[in-house]
């Protein structure tokens, strides 16, 4: 209302200064110049001076009002004002009214430009109008301020709500605080996540929702804390643990200063642990790839060295068979012979670690197998070390070789014992074992379903933790110097891992170790085969076509066969071989070859040798296994091999063997 009658006043005034004016002559309109310093003041104000006559005819305009007008003052004087606002909205009605006596304040809209309108009728001596002043205020900017702001106001409403119904249905913890540390919101994720009701949560310190290490510094001023998302260990309402990725933003006033933080958490328990299941994943398929690359290796460098063996073994036993004991040499050879049959248990290891070994797998119980082993298990352990056997009823059955799980059940015993320097005990423990998926999927390369378990456990000094992705290396060891060759658990891994199982360790130091061998159950009808005696050496008269690419390996055999009587063809690889067999008339009974030759395989020449002289028998020789006619340690069906290195007693039993077959 001050507004209002403030304008009224100067309207007053306005109508006596004008009033003198209207006493000029009423045949034409009065057009009264202004001085120019009120021109100025006119031009510059937000507001247009008129007057008009009963007629409507303008006497008076003055001042602009919009900036953007076209209309210069003193433009509409002599013009109707009925021609020139008569379609504003209100125009008429406020012309009207006024001449008839009122004072009239009306809001007049043309186009963009909206003006606050007084009208004060002037009256003669008689008291009737004979004129009407007025004042029109530009209010354009503050009308569309105005419309602004009542606009914001809704969008502001409606960001609010929408704000709101975020933060409510919100996955993630947001929290807000003062710069006194004390919380002033609480979602329902905050609640979900620390298990603290908004009630119990609000008002009191941020620090109850972090353990004492850590709360000193959630403590500090929100604009001292990183804008960084950081990770946290928050403490629930129950005393557990929970980490947490937690982003900081700062609050500020409407002068904008700092008030407070908001603080977003995310509960990373899942994250955290697919985190930790992907890193032991990718360790595990490291170390896999490493025992696969180091197996390799060996497996290469064990053939070479069958190679060679074959050769120093071959020739120290022909050497043998012509000395007498008195002799010299004998006793040297001797010491070579043993020397070599200690570099042959070497390469057998490293075989086995390679997975290279031959196998001669049968279905087998592991209960039988522990007991046959019992007695001498106990010789191995000694009376300070105590043998149990906890064996399960009912064990299913598993399809492997029988000597070589009695090999990997020898050293893990032995093992276990060297762990128990002043004794204690050790079992040996079977059951049946179901591997779900959720297992499967912590350990590399291991399949769900039924699996046979045999454990063995000591309670010895236990794994360093830092050695203990090292222990199925080979050559690896922490016994002393000559103590160890640091094959026996490689070769545990390996022959395991070959026969489609794996082997866990789990220790704790100065506590124990147990060692779990898992392979799969079986429901194969086949029995347990009994250990084959060894037959004597025998000799024979047959012709031998002998294929070997390494010429030393090549010349003894030669000899050796020769010594037991057979008629020997030799030759360096297949091409010869084959040419051989057209050039010699008479009958070859046996081929006796190399399996990994360069240019043509023993299987090949075999096939074609098969063409040409049908009843021809074969025997393989090799140092590898993963080759054309063994495949993953398995021979084919009606394959008859021999894994190097051999012998003089080997070769002519497995010779003789064949020939008979």
């Amino acid at each position: 209302m001050g507004e209002v009658e403030d304008l009224r006043r100067r309207v007053a005034e306005l109508t006596r200064a004008l009033d003198d004016r209207s006493n000029m002559s009423c045949t034409r309109p009065a057009t009264v110049q202004p001085s120019d310093g009120r021109r100025a003041v006119m031009d510059a104000a937000p507001l247009v001076l008129v007057a008009f006559d009963r007629d409507g005819i303008y006497t008076i305009h003055e001042g602009r009002g919009d900036p953007d007008s076209p209309l210069v003052p003193g433009a509409l004087v002599g013009k109707s004002i009925y021609d020139v606002y008569g379609d504003v909205p209100g125009a008429r009605e406020a012309v009207t009214r006024s001449l008839g006596g009122e004072t009239v304040r009306w809001e007049a809209r043309n186009g963009r430009s909206v003006f606050d309108v007084f009208f004060v009728p002037v009256r003669d001596a008689e008291g009737a109008v004979r004129s009407v002043t007025g004042i029109a205020i530009d209010i354009t900017k503050r009308d569309v301020a105005e419309v602004a702001l009542r606009a914001a106001g809704r969008v502001s409403t409606e960001q609010q709500n929408e704000l709101s119904a975020i933060v409510e249905s919100s996955e993630d913890a947001i929290i807000s605080r003062g710069n006194d540390g004390i919380i002033r919101t609480w979602n329902p994720a905050a609640e979900r996540l620390f298990q603290y009701s908004a009630a119990e949560a609000i008002g009191r310190h941020i620090s109850m929702l972090y353990p004492p290490e850590q709360s000193r510094a959630v403590a500090v001023e929100p604009s001292h804390l990183t804008r960084e998302p950081f990770t946290v260990s928050a403490t629930r309402k129950d005393g557990t643990r929970v980490p947490l990725s937690v982003r900081v933003s700062l609050l500020r006033d409407a002068d904008g200063v700092v008030s407070g933080a908001a603080v977003l958490a995310r509960d990373m328990t899942t994250q955290t642990k697919a985190q930790a299941d992907l890193e032991r994943a990718e360790e595990q398929l490291r170390q896999a790839q490493k025992m696969e690359s180091v197996g390799r290796l060996a497996g290469g460098i064990a053939h070479d060295f069958n190679n060679l063996l074959t050769v120093i073994l071959s020739y120290t036993d022909l050497a043998l068979g012509t000395l007498s004991p008195a002799e010299p040499l004998h006793a040297d050879i001797v010491q070579i012979h043993a020397a070599g049959e200690r570099a042959s248990a070497l390469t057998r290891q490293l075989l086995a670690f390679s997975r290279q070994q031959v196998l001669s797998p049968a279905v087998i119980d592991l209960n039988n197998c522990a007991r046959r082993m019992e007695t001498i298990l106990e010789r191995v352990l000694g009376e300070d070390i105590q043998l149990t056997l906890l064996l399960e009823k009912d064990l299913g059955k598993v399809f492997a070789d029988v000597g070589q799980l009695e090999q990997v059940l020898m050293n893990l015993v032995v093992n276990a014992r060297d762990a128990m320097p002043a004794g204690g005990s050790l079992t040996i423990e079977t059951a049946n074992v179901e591997i779900d998926a959720s297992y499967a999927l912590d350990h590399h390369d291991v399949a769900p379903g039924s699996y046979v378990m045999i454990a063995v456990t000591d309670t010895g000094t236990g794994i360093d933790p830092a050695i203990r992705h090292r222990i199925f290396d080979p050559f690896f060891t922490t016994k002393e110097q000559g103590k160890g060759t640091g094959l026996g658990l490689s070769m545990v891994f390996g022959l395991v891992k070959q026969s489609g199982g794996h082997v866990w360790a789990y220790s704790e130091p100065n506590v124990g170790s147990t060692f779990k061998v898992y392979l799969p159950r079986s429901d194969r009808s086949e029995t347990e085969r009994a250990p084959v005696s060894e037959a004597r050496p025998v000799r024979g008269s047959e012709t031998i076509l002998l294929v070997e690419d390494d010429d030393a390996v090549r010349k003894v055999m030669c000899t050796m066969l020769r010594k037991c009587g057979y008629n020997v063809l030799d030759a360096r690889n297949g091409g010869e071989a084959l040419l051989v067999c057209e050039q010699y008339p008479a009958r070859i009974d046996l081929l006796l070859t190399d399996v990994v030759m360069p240019r043509m395989s023993g299987r090949a020449l075999a096939e074609r040798l098969a063409t040409l002289r049908p009843q021809v028998r074969v025997l393989y020789v090799s140092g590898y296994t993963e080759n054309s006619v063994v495949h993953h340690g398995v021979l084919d069906a009606g394959i008859a091999y021999l894994q190097k290195p051999v012998t003089p007693d080997t070769l002519a039993r497995k010779v003789r063997e064949v020939l008979s077959a």
